[in-house]
């Protein structure tokens, strides 16, 4: 594909280098800081602009990778869909569910491919995980419990995430919304919320910097969440437990540590489960799997892994744990599957 690129920070940088060495020619990047739109044009051999409209308007480009600040990600997505180009816009899908709702409708009505920026389920751990929990290798699932978060550097407060009007959300919408993409991946759609949320250290109220929510489906099963700006020791972990046993990841590799996948099996008469683990030491290639369904989903005209839908619904999620801890009240959710 020809491939254009929008926000040439570090996410943006990263994909431009990732769809180059799957074969595909970046032609044009933009950034509103021309030093980083020429360093990954560099990188990457494209021509560069600090205006994004020129990546969204050029005649050859197929494909936009949209990885700008939240705020800008409807306006630039939407031009993009627009002009006949497929988009794979980094999460959030937007600030709120209106946002996400108007790119996913906005996809629809172009017919084009847009696909999240949830490069987490393709993570080999959690991508052996749901293939495990599918094919029912720990029988009916009851219930995910969830931790995900990291401390910040010093004047974390002072960039972009800390601005209520350039983020929309704070840790809950910033590494929250990867967590409840893999609730639902692996419960489906949830009709209950309750959340509370906590701005304790950094100075960025009325955003949080600790998010935590009861999740529920209409079967019942329930998901646990904490997400977090305060986790001083950087930690991703996931389990989901069913009737019969538990699937377990942990890490995500770099700083989170080694990612691994645990499958516990419960033994009849009870007592300690019959236990395996893998390791998955490798360089992180949930990007290059994640670009490569991209580009599969456009070829076969289908909705890809992590689609305009489902970036949506975890929108409407996050919406309902933001109503739920201003309010202290459960937030039912119409179930729109």
């Amino acid at each position: 594909m020809k491939v254009g690129i929008v926000g040439c920070g570090l996410i943006g940088n990263r994909r431009a280098q990732v769809a180059q060495a799957s074969g595909d020619e970046v032609l044009l990047v933009a950034d509103i800081k021309p030093e980083r739109a020429q360093m990954t044009a560099k990188t990457v051999g494209a021509e560069w602009t600090d205006d994004w409209r020129g990546v969204t308007s050029h005649p050859q480009i197929e494909a936009v990778v949209v990885a700008t600040v939240n705020k800008t990600l409807l306006p630039i997505t939407r031009a993009a869909l627009q002009s006949g180009k497929h988009v794979l816009c980094e999460k959030p899908l937007g600030r709120n569910a209106w946002e996400a709702k108007e790119m996913m409708e906005t996809a629809q009505k172009a017919n084009r491919v847009l696909k999240v920026g949830f490069n987490h389920r393709h993570h080999p751990a959690l991508w052996r995980a749901q293939k495990m929990a599918q094919s029912g290798k720990i029988g009916p699932l009851m219930s995910i419990r969830a931790a995900y978060g990291h401390g910040g550097r010093p004047g974390y407060d002072q960039e972009w995430r800390g601005d209520p009007e350039l983020a929309g959300g704070g840790e809950l919408l910033d590494q929250g919304v990867h967590v409840i993409d893999l609730c639902r991946w692996f419960l489906g759609d949830f009709v209950q919320v309750s959340g509370m949320l906590g701005t304790w250290f950094w100075q960025v109220a009325p955003l949080e910097d600790n998010g935590f929510a009861l999740l529920r489906t209409a079967q019942g099963q329930v998901a646990q969440i904490h997400t977090s700006w305060t986790q001083w020791k950087n930690l991703f972990r996931f389990e989901i437990f069913g009737r019969d046993g538990f699937l377990l990841i942990n890490g995500l590799g770099g700083s989170y540590g080694v990612e691994t996948l645990t499958l516990g099996k419960r033994r009849p008469e009870s007592g300690p489960p019959l236990m395996e683990t893998w390791e998955f030491p490798g360089p992180d290639i949930s990007w290059q799997t994640e670009w490569e369904e991209f580009k599969k989903a456009i070829q076969e005209g289908r909705q890809p892994l992590g689609s305009g839908p489902d970036g949506y619904q975890a929108a409407r999620v996050i919406d309902a744990i933001y109503e739920s801890s201003k309010t202290g009240r459960v937030v039912e959710l119409e179930n729109q599957s």
